[in-house]
């Protein structure tokens, strides 16, 4: 298991906007209601099983509507969201303005603020497909590292069964639990991925 490194932020173009470039995050929002990200992530967090007192974690949380939807679901959990991206995360802080027990935290996926063991699940949307493998299986480690045993990871995203052995390698038991489809980016898988209690 990796040592946890201090946190260290690098400059704002070693990671893909929400919008895929600054100038088109106002339209983000649009974007994947256009897509249709809603029901995505509504399986999503009906596949995750939240329960009042957990503490969730989602990373790559871009505006935040997977982080703000997850808290109207289970309203008793301790939501984070993190994300590199500071415009996407002044938006999610708006949309969770008058919400307790949710925040959000300037991250990246593989080198995670957090200490190890303090989560219960952990959420990722179409987020992992952006990464290049080396990040991919350093964020699959993090998550393994900041999740309790017996934790779990939920992932929905495109070409998400190649993630299957990538989180193996990490260290979880993992399992395809659903698939579906939205429009332009096609077949969307569902991931489930168990840290050994």
């Amino acid at each position: 298991m990796t040592e946890h490194r201090p946190h260290r932020l690098k400059n704002r173009h070693d990671y893909v906007p929400a919008a895929g470039h600054d100038a088109f995050l106002p339209g983000y929002d649009l974007l994947t209601r256009v897509l249709g990200m809603n029901p995505a992530y509504r399986d999503l967090v009906a596949q995750a099983g939240l329960a009042d007192g957990q503490r969730i974690v989602e990373i790559g949380c871009g505006t935040g509507n997977l982080t703000v939807r997850a808290k109207k679901a289970c309203p008793g959990a301790d939501i984070v969201g993190t994300d590199p991206d500071p415009r996407a995360l002044q938006r999610a802080e708006r949309k969770a303005k008058g919400m307790t027990g949710i925040g959000f935290t300037r991250a990246y996926a593989q080198e995670l603020p957090f200490g190890g063991g303090e989560f219960d699940r952990a959420l990722s949307s179409m987020m992992l497909h952006h990464l290049d493998e080396a990040t991919k299986l350093a964020a699959a480690r993090e998550l393994f590292r900041v999740l309790r045993p017996g934790g779990s990871l939920h992932v929905v995203d495109v070409r998400g069964d190649a993630l299957h052995g990538l989180f193996e390698d990490a260290g979880f038991d993992c399992a395809v639990v659903g698939s579906g489809h939205i429009r332009l980016a096609g077949r969307l898988t569902y991931l489930r991925a168990t840290r050994p209690a």
